[in-house]
């Protein structure tokens, strides 16, 4: 779908309901984990092509598992397989969502400021003559006021 202005609201219902069924996720998979900086550095990483290895070394260990110390796990390799795989599906879904929210967050940040751009220059210049405008124009013009220090900083919406 080509973007267009958007027009839409959640309802307080809405939101408690999304952020429920996120929790409900949440919930399904209890084992996620959060990885330090370094613990994320010190991992043999596992991509896209390396999801076929992983498989092809699966069926490797189940059909010759003599060939294997006794100490190792082919049962746990197995499950980690199949996690690994149903992990990847879901975060695909998951990246699309976010990505969509993203996207959208833009769209309609953009929107806002854009509006928001157009009521400053209104109010700026009607604050000229309309008693009572000048602190409103001054409190809107804190946005822009870090950004020139010094520098002139022309802002207009067409």
């Amino acid at each position: 779908m080509a973007y267009q202005n958007i027009t839409a609201s959640l309802s307080p219902q809405d939101i408690q309901e999304v952020k429920a069924a996120l929790q409900k996720v949440q919930q399904k998979l209890p084992f996620l984990i959060t990885l330090s900086t370094e613990e994320r550095r010190k991992l043999v990483k596992m991509g896209d092509k390396s999801l076929a290895f992983v498989n092809n070394s699966v069926t490797a260990a189940q059909s010759n598992p003599e060939i294997l110390p006794a100490t190792f796990d082919v049962e746990e390799l197995v499950r980690d397989y199949q996690l690994a795989a149903v992990l990847t599906e879901l975060l695909i879904s998951i990246q699309q969502l976010t990505e969509q929210v993203d996207d959208t967050l833009m769209a309609v940040g953009s929107e806002a400021m854009t509006s928001s751009l157009t009521v400053y220059d209104y109010v700026k210049t009607a604050s000229k003559k309309t008693p009572g405008l000048k602190s409103v124009a001054e409190q809107l013009g804190e946005r822009f006021k870090a950004i020139g220090k010094g520098k002139s900083v022309k802002i207009s919406v067409s």
